[in-house]
């Protein structure tokens, strides 16, 4: 392949050379893309839950004054969504029940927008993102879901 990118370089074939660099490209294995966002997106929820759990009373105070969730009870909300980010990091670090933890922490990421902050949408735009390749694709094949995949069932997960 790269030998007919640099052959349709010198030969001056614009569009030949673009067509070999975006096949070049394609080649990148989506598994690496996978492992990527799971640590990335879970960096992000796994420092939240920690910041939560290092103060537990500021926590508290939080989801009673600023958050203000609906239907929930304040303690209730702040155990749920500690245990949520913590076990949810946990899961997408280890590519275990991906799809299942990134699920759950798109819900997550969803009343955040809904309720919480919906001035920052980036932010929860790129979670979202990441978040809903990992359910729809799933976790790849250096994870955990592979592994148990290809024993039990023959196949990926």
């Amino acid at each position: 392949m790269a030998t007919t990118l640099s052959h349709d370089v010198r030969s001056g074939s614009l569009v030949g050379a673009v067509n070999a660099a975006r096949g070049l490209v394609e080649r990148f294995p989506a598994s690496l893309l996978a492992l990527a966002f799971r640590l990335a997106v879970a960096t992000v929820f796994w420092r939240s839950g920690l910041t939560k759990i290092a103060s537990w009373d500021a926590t508290l105070a939080l989801f009673d004054m600023e958050y203000m969730l609906p239907i929930l009870p304040p303690a209730v909300g702040a155990y749920l969504a500690t245990t949520v980010e913590l076990g949810c990091s946990a899961l997408l670090t280890l590519g275990l029940a991906t799809r299942f933890a990134a699920a759950a922490l798109l819900g997550m990421t969803l009343v955040i927008q809904l309720f919480v902050y919906p001035e920052n949408w980036p932010d929860h735009l790129l979670w979202g993102s990441i978040l809903a390749y990992l359910v729809t694709r799933g976790a790849g094949a250096i994870s955990l879901d592979h592994v148990i995949g290809r024993r039990l069932f023959g196949h990926n997960a």
